[in-house]
């Protein structure tokens, strides 16, 4: 028997065993179901459309017209929550851990009789670093996370890349590089393993050289706090919250900015070629399950972010003591790289200190923040109310306005803001993710290239805006 007889006698067998009405039930089956794809995108006889759910809100999230300043809007609102929310929990945990808890450690140490050298290692750097980790990152990282969730559970992310899927044509990457784009707004290592959806070796590269352009979770807490700070304290108190999420969104929006034309320049010069087509499938709207995804995303980002912040932040809080306390000619190891770097720093629109956090922070982006406070007390003796200082060692400086004071003691102007968040925008990504390039491309030159570009590019633009701001 051929296996088309086959086929024909379990054709048959089913047929009977269904009194005769399998063919009927097939057939009923069939035109329902193409029923049901027509109600959803067929024209009926009355010239309207009878568009599903999804299509109604698709029709306004995805128009050219509409789908941007929505996304602009919503981001916005997503940043004002996140801002207004997160000052006075911060505050709270400062005193919690940067306070009470610092000091009854270090008065435990002390009675312990434990050396003075590992009581400042141990308590003054690597706690002290990691305390301030917590207290600086988990408000907003608890608050924006979830938000940022909710948005990803109800279907709206992948229409942010459906809207941009035509910009990134344009300038002759994939269109795929929109999704992966939007997959390094959490992290980046993710959204360079996410390239693998991209079959054409050269546009994979170009999304993976330019995925970095993506501010990753490690990276939203600084452009917060910095905007917050000083560019929120250029308005009236009322607007600094809306202001400063504005600020924010800026940045976000310059990332893709700097993305499309860093991806135009490397397709028209050292990687050539034709953009792709695909097609981008939206799955459909759900409703957002809250409780899971408050749940999810405080498990799977918020304190998995925190976590991996703060195992790198208790090395880097004894490096930045060690630093501070090994003297070569009665000078800090610190003070001798920050006074050589400085003439270079200032001179694109940083500092000395500045360029040190971003070495020491080289394993994680979290941990800049913390990194800068403690070296610019240090450096500099500050005295403020509430601060108190020793090599390396910081005290309670939680709140808004005292991390205000501190950076604005070391010089800290509208400018160094501005040019902070542009660096922190445009700089080398961190270890986890060159390796995780390496990894995927298995090649040096790439790496070396994904880590240098940004810097350059950092530099660069840090360097025009301060010239710029000289002028105006």
């Amino acid at each position: 028997m051929t296996e088309r007889d086959e086929i024909i006698a379990i054709a048959n067998r089913l047929r009977w065993e269904v009194g005769g009405n399998f063919h009927d039930a097939l057939m009923e089956s069939l035109y329902k179901e193409a029923g049901e794809i027509a109600r959803k995108t067929m024209r009926k006889k009355d010239g309207e459309f009878a568009f599903s759910l999804d299509r109604k809100i698709d029709k306004i999230v995805t128009n050219k017209w509409t789908g941007f300043p929505i996304m602009f809007i919503l981001l916005a609102l997503v940043f004002w929550i996140t801002v207004q929310g997160a000052n006075y929990p911060s505050e709270l945990l400062s005193g919690l851990l940067v306070g009470d808890l610092y000091n009854f450690l270090r008065t435990s140490f002390i009675s312990a009789g434990v050396p003075d050298w590992l009581t400042g290692l141990l308590v003054d750097g690597g706690y002290l670093a990691m305390a301030w980790v917590v207290s600086v990152m988990l408000p907003p990282m608890a608050i924006f996370f979830p938000l940022f969730t909710l948005l990803e559970d109800f279907g709206y992310l992948p229409r942010v890349a459906f809207n941009m899927d035509s910009l990134f044509r344009k300038v002759g990457a994939h269109g795929k590089q929109a999704l992966t784009m939007s997959m390094g707004f959490g992290c980046n290592a993710a959204g360079v393993v996410a390239t693998r959806i991209i079959d054409s070796p050269r546009e994979r590269l170009i999304a993976i050289i330019t995925n970095n352009f993506s501010l990753c979770n490690g990276r939203w807490p600084t452009q917060i706090l910095i905007a917050t700070i000083f560019i929120g304290g250029l308005v009236p108190a009322h607007l600094a919250g809306l202001v400063s999420a504005g600020a924010v969104v800026g940045i976000a929006i310059l990332g893709i900015v700097f993305s499309l034309v860093t991806s135009w320049f490397l397709s028209k010069t050292i990687l050539k070629g034709e953009a792709s087509t695909f097609n981008l499938e939206l799955p459909p709207y759900r409703p957002p399950r809250i409780l899971q995804t408050l749940y999810t995303s405080f498990i799977d980002r918020t304190l998995i972010v925190l976590w991996r912040a703060v195992v790198f932040a208790f090395p880097a809080g004894l490096v930045i003591w060690a630093i501070s306390n090994i003297q070569i000619n009665n000078v800090s190891l610190a003070d001798h790289f920050i006074n050589f770097t400085d003439p270079f720093a200032m001179f694109v629109g940083l500092n000395g200190i500045i360029l040190l956090a971003y070495i020491v922070a080289i394993p994680a982006n979290e941990i800049v923040i913390p990194t800068i406070l403690m070296l610019t007390v240090t450096h500099y003796g500050l005295q403020l109310s509430g601060v108190g200082v020793e090599a390396g060692v910081m005290f309670e400086a939680g709140s808004i306005d005292l991390t205000r004071q501190i950076l604005e003691a070391g010089g800290w102007t509208v400018l160094t803001g501005i040019n902070l968040m542009l660096f922190s925008l445009l700089h080398n990504p961190c270890s986890t993710t060159l390796y995780t390039i390496y990894k995927e491309t298995g090649s040096w030159k790439w790496t070396v290239i994904s880590a240098l570009m940004p810097i350059a590019m950092g530099f660069t633009v840090t360097f025009l805006v301060t010239q710029l701001w000289m002028l105006f």
